[in-house]
């Protein structure tokens, strides 16, 4: 904890190795969140791009240093957010997302990418929380920060979400079982 402070406060002071540095920490990190939002490449690419020059251009504006992973993934969700109200705009028949994402069931082997499909088939708010305790491995506070709603949402919607999966789950194993 106290390296990042460290090094938060080098790449505030106008250090830009240390603030690549920082980024390079996060970037595989910043990345899965952004594609699990954005889902497309390019999308994700775009988003993580006006992050890190937010960030940059107004990282002395972080009071607390040691808060600059929760800080930069809320610039990226926010980013994230702004691509997909772009998307919605732009849109274009050929392109329309798809609604229907039929789930796999070839044994155990494909149970990881399964589950994968079934939490990328969750509706934005539940997804998203997935994504930040799962895969970001933030905690409830932290993902309370960063969504700016309460611990008890969180751990809501976690509760929600882990329902919904195991219907899903248990709705594919039976459908796989034949019965």
């Amino acid at each position: 904890m106290l390296d990042i402070v460290v090094e938060v406060k080098k790449a505030q002071e106008g250090d830009l190795d240390t603030f690549v540095k920082l980024i390079r920490q996060l970037e595989s990190r910043l990345y899965g969140l952004a594609k699990s939002i954005v889902k497309r490449d390019e999308d994700c690419a775009d988003a993580i791009q006006e992050t890190l020059l937010k960030a940059y251009k107004s990282l002395n504006t972080l009071k607390k240093p040691e808060f600059f992973n929760t800080w930069i993934i809320r610039i990226l969700i926010n980013e994230c957010n702004q691509v997909l109200r772009l998307r919605k705009r732009t849109i274009v028949m050929g392109e329309l997302p798809e609604t229907n994402y039929p789930l796999t069931a070839h044994g155990a082997d494909h149970q990881t990418s399964d589950l994968q499909e079934a939490v990328d088939r969750l509706n934005d708010t539940l997804r998203l929380v997935v994504h930040l305790f799962y895969y970001q491995d933030l905690s409830v506070k932290q993902i309370a920060e960063i969504l700016e709603i309460s611990e008890g949402a969180v751990r809501a919607r976690l509760h929600r979400a882990r329902g919904v999966l195991a219907d899903w789950m248990n709705a594919m194993r039976m459908n796989f079982a034949g019965i």
